[in-house]
């Protein structure tokens, strides 16, 4: 049974693990796929074929399906080549959803996704949906998701309407931190404080080639939560020597995912879960010594 959201698959120059996402988008077999790769780099070594060979792995297609593609001749960088691409996606559909290619999703992720897509398609106090979850178990509710101020986008779906928030440049970040409303948001927490302000500030400056930072500051100043799934629906399967960012070991990584059960049981009250989000904040960002996700994140940055 096929699904009618669109689905945005952002590839670039790992086939084996963009073949193993590829195959659980042929399972769901959506009536529109949206693909955008960026080029390769002049500068490494066999990245020319690597890149074509995952743009081949598109002509497996072989259901009912409009094809669109947005192929970069030229290395445009993670910043710039992400956040276009999903531009573009969101500039030819309402919502959709958007998958890497090292997120592996579970079967059922592509139903929890379209169906809550349309049951807050019009409530803008929703940012995206999030396939993933990092609380090991750890839930306070029967319900099938709960509210974060977290974005996870290891598989995720979102809409137009949230999309238009979106600022690649961050421009409204120097309002935020100089009208000391980060601190607001983030409820006084220094810890929190000292790690976004930083993290905001090096993505507003250029240090980090990076895109998803600006998704959660968009999130936030909009006063935004996300919807995240009661079990895990995504494993990041691309952890390893030839990725980008997801270096090294983590227990993020190649995480277990477990199927959304239908009906989903929706939660009657949007309220955020702070007791999750006190985990999160913990487990990925301000913990000492640092969890990969976080450390992974300042050692693009050239924190000590």
């Amino acid at each position: 049974m096929s699904i009618n959201t669109p689905i945005l698959f952002l590839i670039f120059n790992r086939p084996v693990t963009t073949q193993r996402v590829f195959a659980e988008i042929r399972k769901a077999m959506p009536k529109k796929l949206f693909i955008s790769s960026d080029g390769p780099r002049e500068n490494k070594q066999g990245e020319h074929e690597k890149c074509q060979a995952v743009r081949d792995i598109i002509k497996q297609v072989d259901w009912d399906c409009q094809v669109f593609t947005n192929f970069r001749d030229k290395n445009l960088g993670c910043k710039a080549a992400v956040s276009s691409g999903i531009e573009w996606f969101f500039e030819n559909v309402e919502e959709g959803i958007i998958l890497e290619d090292d997120t592996l999703p579970h079967p059922t992720f592509f139903r929890f996704c379209e169906e809550l897509l349309e049951r807050y398609r019009d409530d803008e106090r929703i940012s995206i949906i999030s396939g993933d979850n990092f609380q090991f178990g750890r839930r306070r509710t029967s319900y099938s998701y709960y509210f974060s101020r977290y974005h996870h986008i290891w598989g995720w779906a979102s809409w137009r309407r949230f999309w238009k928030h979106y600022d690649v440049d961050m421009k409204l970040w120097t309002e935020i931190r100089d009208g000391g409303w980060l601190n607001d948001l983030l409820g006084g927490n220094k810890e929190s404080v000292d790690f976004w302000m930083r993290a905001f500030e090096d993505v507003y400056q250029g240090r980090v080639d990076t895109w998803d930072y600006q998704l959660v500051f968009a999130a936030w100043v909009q006063g935004c939560l996300s919807i995240i799934s009661n079990t895990n629906l995504v494993s990041n399967i691309g952890y390893g020597s030839d990725a980008t960012r997801t270096t090294g070991e983590s227990k993020f990584a190649n995480m277990k995912t477990e199927p959304a059960t239908f009906p989903i049981l929706h939660s009657p009250y949007i309220i955020r879960d702070s007791v999750a989000d006190g985990i999160t904040e913990k487990d990925q960002f301000t913990s000492k010594p640092l969890p990969v996700l976080a450390r992974a994140y300042k050692r693009l940055k050239g924190f000590k």
